[in-house]
C-alpha cells in the first residue's frame, strides 16, 4: 500500500489491535485486509477521522492494506461532490488505499445473485408489506413479531416477483425483499430484515441500471467477503447487527468469511456529528457549507487551519474503547496547539489597532529589525520587519488611567515594542467623543533590538507593525457552533445555535511578510493565537482565520455556562 511514510503516529495498544496480532500469530490471517466504507452522501467528520486512522493504521503496522470501498446503495442521496470529498480528506489525512478504490454498486450483479440464492434456499421472500405495517408486524424490544402473510409465499412465486422487482414492474414501496429469519428473536435485526427496496432514481455510477437496491446490512458484509476483508470494524451502534452479518456469512456462497469487530465512536463536547444535522446545518444556511471553519467536518477543520498530524494525534490519544464517552474539544485543540507552537512561525498582527506616533524618529525614516521566526527551532532564522515613525498597536495594550497591575503602555510609562525599540507614552489624542484615537510617544534610539545598554527594565512587551508597510486584513474569530457542552437536536436546530460562533474583525494590520502567506498554512500572531490565510482571500483582500488560541479557552466556556 503506498503512503507516506512520515504519515501517523505510533499505534497505541487497543483491544482491535490485539485482536489482530493474535489472528495473524495464530495463522488465522497472513496480513490483515480492513476497509473504510463511507456512504457518498455527505461530507467526512473529525468522528470518521478516528475511524480513517484506525483501519488504515491496522493495515500498515501489520503489512496489510485498508480498501476505501463507497458503500453507494441509496441513489437518491449521493452526489459525485461527495465522492470526490471524501478521496481528498482520506489522502490529506496522510492515507492512500492505492489501487484498492472500490463501490458496493461494483457488486450489485453478484449481490442480486445471492439474493436469489438466499430464495432458491427457502430463506427469502418478497414482501408486499408497507413500511409503516413492517414496524407494525416487527414487534418490541419486549414483544415478539409476526409472520407477514406474504412469508409463505413459493420459492417459485417469489422469484418470479423479485425478478419483476428488478424489471421495474412495481412502484417504489410496492414491494420489498426481507430474508426469512425469525420474528420472535430477541433480536430485532434478525426480524426477517428488507434486503431490498425499489428506488427509482437514476445512480452517479450504474445510471438507470438498476431500479431495486440492497439495504446496508446485505450489502456490507457480502462486499467485505469479496474483498477478502479479515477484519470488519465499525463502531459500536453495528453490534447488535453482528449477528445479521454473520448470518448472511454463513448462508450464502460467499468466498471469505471477515469477522466483524466494533468500537466507540467518537463524541465531541460542544459539537454534534449525525450528518442529519450536519446535512440541516448547511441546507437551511446556518454555515456556509460543509467547509465552513465552525464545522466538525474534515474539510471544515483543514480551512480553519488544523494540522492533519494533529488531527491524527488526537485520534491516537483519543484511543479505541468499548465505552461510549464524551471528548472534551480542549483535547483536541490542545493536539492542534502543540503542533504548531513547535512549527508555526511567528509573525505580528494587530487586530484592534491603536495609531502610534513616535515624534523624535525621523520623518521618511525606515530601517528593519531582525524579528526571530520561532524562538524552539533555530534552524527557522530570522527576518526583516519594518519600523517608521508611524506605528499600529493593540487597543488594549494602552490604558489611559491603568489599574494597579497592568503594565502595559499607559501616559507616562516606558515599554518595549518587540525586537524593537523602548517606547514612552507622552501624550493621549481624543477625538470629538472622548475616544482616544492615537498616541504621541518618544523612542530610545539606543535600545534598538529591545534591550537598554544601561541596565534599566521594563515590565512589558508588546507588538505592533509599521504603518506604512502594514497590510489591511480581515479576521475571523470561532467559537463553539452550539452553546451546550453535549447539544440536544430536536425541533428547531437554530435554538441549539450559539448566535456567537463567529466574529469577523475588520481593518486588522499585518506585517507585510503575511501577503505571501499561503492558504492553509498555520501561522502565529504573536501574543495572540495561530492562524492561517482562508481560501475566500483574493490579491489584496486578506483574510484569515482563526485556528486556535495560545491558550486553552474552554474552561472559560464551561465557566459561563
Amino acid at each position: 500500500m503506498s503512503h507516506d511514510e512520515n504519515a501517523g503516529n505510533e499505534s497505541p495498544s487497543n483491544f482491535i489491535r490485539d485482536i489482530v496480532r493474535d489472528d495473524l500469530e495464530s495463522g488465522r490471517v497472513g496480513a490483515p485486509i480492513t476497509r473504510f466504507p463511507p456512504e457518498p452522501n455527505g461530507y467526512l467528520h473529525i468522528g470518521h477521522a478516528k475511524s480513517i486512522c484506525l483501519n488504515f493504521g491496522l493495515a500498515r503496522e501489520f503489512g496489510g492494506r485498508c480498501n476505501l470501498r463507497y458503500d453507494d446503495t441509496n441513489p437518491a442521496r449521493e452526489e459525485q461532490e461527495y465522492i470526490d470529498s471524501i478521496q481528498q480528506d482520506v489522502r490529506w489525512l496522510g492515507f492512500d488505499w492505492g489501487e484498492h478504490l472500490y463501490y458496493a454498486s461494483d457488486y450489485f450483479e453478484q449481490l442480486y445473485e445471492w439474493a436469489e440464492h438466499l430464495i432458491g434456499e427457502g430463506l427469502a421472500y418478497v414482501d408486499d408489506l408497507s413500511a409503516e405495517e413492517m414496524r407494525e408486524y416487527r414487534g418490541t424490544l419486549t414483544e415478539p413479531g409476526k409472520n407477514s402473510p406474504h412469508r409463505d409465499r413459493s420459492v417459485e412465486e417469489n422469484l418470479d416477483l423479485f425478478r419483476k422487482m428488478r424489471s421495474g414492474t412495481f412502484k417504489e414501496g410496492e414491494k420489498v425483499l426481507r430474508a426469512k429469519i425469525d420474528m420472535a428473536s430477541g433480536n430485532i435485526n434478525l426480524r426477517d430484515p428488507a434486503l431490498y427496496r425499489i428506488i427509482h432514481a437514476p445512480h452517479p455510477r450504474t445510471g438507470d441500471e438498476w431500479c431495486i437496491y440492497p439495504n446496508y446490512d446485505f450489502a456490507h458484509g457480502q462486499s467485505d467477503a469479496i474483498e477478502g476483508v479479515t477484519h470488519s470494524v465499525c463502531t459500536l451502534e453495528f453490534a447488535d447487527h453482528r449477528p445479521l452479518y454473520e448470518w448472511f456469512i454463513e448462508n450464502l456462497p460467499v468466498p471469505a468469511e471477515p469477522k466483524q469487530y466494533e468500537f466507540s465512536r467518537l463524541n465531541l463536547t460542544h459539537t454534534v456529528l449525525s450528518k442529519r444535522a450536519l446535512v440541516q446545518l448547511v441546507d437551511e444556511g446556518h454555515v456556509s457549507g460543509w467547509d465552513d471553519p465552525r464545522m466538525p467536518t474534515i474539510s471544515g477543520l483543514r480551512r480553519r487551519g488544523y494540522p492533519a498530524e494533529a488531527i491524527r494525534e488526537f485520534c491516537a490519544r483519543v484511543g479505541v474503547t468499548k465505552q461510549d464517552n464524551v471528548i472534551e474539544m480542549a483535547l483536541l485543540e490542545f493536539c492542534v496547539r502543540e503542533l504548531l507552537n513547535a512549527r508555526a512561525p511567528r509573525r505580528m498582527a494587530v487586530l484592534n489597532p491603536l495609531k502610534v506616533v513616535i515624534e523624535n524618529y525621523p520623518e521618511g525614516k525606515t530601517e528593519e529589525l531582525q524579528a526571530v521566526n520561532n524562538p524552539g527551532d533555530e534552524t527557522a532564522g530570522t527576518r526583516a520587519v519594518p519600523f517608521s515613525r508611524e506605528l499600529y498597536i493593540e487597543r488594549d495594550d494602552f490604558m489611559e488611567d491603568p489599574p494597579k497591575k497592568f503594565f502595559r503602555l499607559a501616559p507616562g510609562r516606558e515599554v518595549r515594542l518587540r525586537y524593537a525599540f523602548f517606547v514612552t507614552c507622552t501624550d493621549v489624542i481624543k477625538n470629538d467623543a472622548g475616544d482616544v484615537v492615537e498616541l504621541r510617544c518618544t523612542y530610545d534610539p539606543e535600545t534598538r533590538g529591545g534591550n537598554a545598554p544601561d541596565g534599566r527594565k521594563v515590565k512589558a512587551t508588546i507588538h505592533w507593525v509599521s504603518a506604512e508597510h502594514a497590510i489591511s486584513a480581515e479576521i475571523r474569530q470561532y467559537e463553539p457552533l452550539f452553546n451546550e457542552e453535549e447539544p440536544r437536536i430536536g425541533g428547531s436546530l437554530a435554538d441549539a445555535l450559539n448566535p456567537d460562533s463567529l466574529k469577523v474583525l475588520t481593518d486588522c494590520q499585518l506585517e507585510p511578510s503575511l501577503a505571501d502567506a499561503e492558504a492553509g498554512e498555520p501561522v502565529q500572531f504573536e501574543r495572540l493565537g495561530y492562524f492561517c490565510l482562508d481560501r475566500d482571500s483574493d490579491g489584496d483582500n486578506h483574510i484569515f482565520n482563526r485556528v486556535v488560541a495560545l491558550r486553552d479557552s474552554w474552561a472559560k466556556i464551561k465557566a459561563k455556562g
